[in-house]
């Protein structure tokens, strides 16, 4: 649960960015949405992970 409540503050951390990317054309603020984007790709694979490990253990 902890890895899910991190990704919603990352996702939560990069709206901002993502706002002045997309209503004002802020480049730079583009990068930062691509790299928090990336952040969250990752930890998504690591959640599925667990939850895999999880269901696995479970049927054991």
């Amino acid at each position: 649960m902890k890895n899910f409540n991190q990704l919603k503050d990352l996702l939560t951390s990069i709206e901002g960015d993502a706002d002045k990317f997309f209503n004002n054309g802020n480049a730079a603020a583009g990068t930062r949405v691509r790299k928090g984007l990336q952040e969250i790709k990752t930890l998504a694979q690591e959640i599925r992970n667990e939850i895999t490990a999880a269901k696995n253990d479970s049927k054991k």
